[in-house]
């Protein structure tokens, strides 16, 4: 518990195993951003899309501010629009034959106007992509896409954000673009952040919590 008497924003006892390879991790970070660092192939990535319920651990607890999303002792086991997760995949994952707008509206559709707690028009204000809204996914630059793949997570309404390497795609310039809006998610937002990284400079920006894995 926090010293101020809550739980903590992540908890998190897994493990998984996949042939020879085991991924475990067990964390407990309060608000803000909690950074999963560590070399390539040491599991950060599973265990984001096991927090967000996309892979079921072989046995473990999850717990977001103190609700419990997967305890295997107790068969609890939430299916992922129960999670409230919003993903920025590594790759973004951008439907390629919808347009920005189609792209962004995906989730809040899917979780119905009362659900999300901000709209369409808030967030691409936030994001500064409005005028973006009937590109396709090819036309836009790394940065631009960036954005659209956050404003499609922040439109499922989520109580978390989960982000794999969401700069790993970017230059130097877009990175720093892309650095602030985290830093705004978390500052203006407040929403708690699962973030993978292998780069000290991004942990030290964002002023990480930093879990080590390897």
């Amino acid at each position: 518990m926090s010293s101020e008497g809550l739980p903590p924003t992540f908890e998190i006892d897994l493990r998984l195993t996949r042939g020879n390879h085991t991924v475990a991790v067990r964390l407990a970070t309060g608000s803000g951003i909690t950074a999963l660092f560590g070399p390539s192939g040491v599991g950060k990535t599973s265990i984001l899309d096991m927090v967000a319920g996309l892979v079921r651990p072989d046995d473990g607890r999850i717990a977001v501010a103190g609700e419990v999303l997967f305890d295997s002792a107790a068969g609890i086991d939430l299916p992922p629009e129960k999670r409230q997760c919003g993903y920025v995949f590594q790759d973004l994952r951008l439907f390629p034959h919808r347009t920005v707008e189609d792209n962004l509206l995906f989730g809040w559709r899917r979780r119905g106007r009362q659900a999300g707690w901000m709209g369409p028009a808030e967030v691409t204000a936030f994001l500064g992509i409005d005028h973006l809204r009937q590109r396709m996914p090819a036309n836009l630059s790394g940065g631009e896409a960036q954005r659209v793949a956050i404003g499609r997570a922040l439109l499922c309404g989520p109580r978390f954000l989960a982000m794999d390497e969401p700069l790993s795609s970017l230059d130097r310039p877009r990175r720093g673009d892309i650095l602030g809006l985290i830093e705004r998610m978390r500052d203006e937002l407040r929403l708690p952040i699962l973030y993978v990284t292998h780069d000290h400079a991004e942990i030290e920006r964002l002023g990480a919590r930093v879990v080590e894995l390897g």
